[in-house]
């Protein structure tokens, strides 16, 4: 299998590891297989791929797409390093407004899966970085949503030295408390 698995403190977010073929030529890997994710619990069809590019300091997030077309992500660094992050915003969950978080980068090629019902986000570790990522639903503005990256009961460590650099929409972003979101959990399916 050209992957490992690893389930986080929020066993519901998953970093995967692929197997990285190398010589003095570069390198091969797969980056996504579908058989291999499912025969591993990750069963979403995926249907929009995203890439973004940022400067060091960067924050982007938290970001979510309300039902009934929730996205989930599978997220990697193909250009400098990031800190990624799931936020869990399910109802009920014992892991509500819990978060956890991935070094991502170019040099361990190391994935983090999101499902829906998490908010996600990273800020950039490095000079730059390019983000690449997999949705299950194609993005739809009007059920666009997220919540602030400075959310004091969140409190997520974001791993940068100096003031974020942030977009005026995640400015105006509210905590979790102040936001209407209708993700559920589900228990264990």
């Amino acid at each position: 299998m050209p992957f490992e698995f690893k389930k986080l403190k929020i066993k519901e977010v998953v970093l995967v590891a692929p197997k990285i073929f190398g010589d003095e030529r570069g390198f091969f890997m797969e980056s996504y297989k579908q058989s291999d994710f499912v025969a591993n619990g990750i069963v979403e069809n995926f249907r929009q791929d995203n890439h973004s590019k940022s400067v060091k300091n960067v924050v982007r997030g938290l970001h979510f797409q309300l039902n009934p077309t929730p996205q989930g992500k599978l997220v990697r660094c193909t250009q400098g390093e990031i800190f990624d992050v799931a936020v869990d915003l399910r109802e009920g969950s014992p892991t509500y407004g819990q978060w956890v978080g991935e070094k991502l980068s170019d040099e361990n090629k190391k994935m983090l899966y999101v499902p829906a019902g998490f908010a996600h986000g990273f800020s950039v570790l490095s000079e730059t970085a390019e983000v690449l990522y997999k949705t299950t639903n194609e993005y739809n503005h009007e059920l666009d949503g997220g919540i602030a990256y400075n959310d004091p009961d969140i409190n997520v460590d974001w791993k940068i030295n100096g003031e974020p650099l942030i977009s005026d929409k995640d400015k105006n972003l509210k905590t979790l408390k102040e936001t209407k979101i209708n993700f559920t959990y589900d228990g264990d399916k």
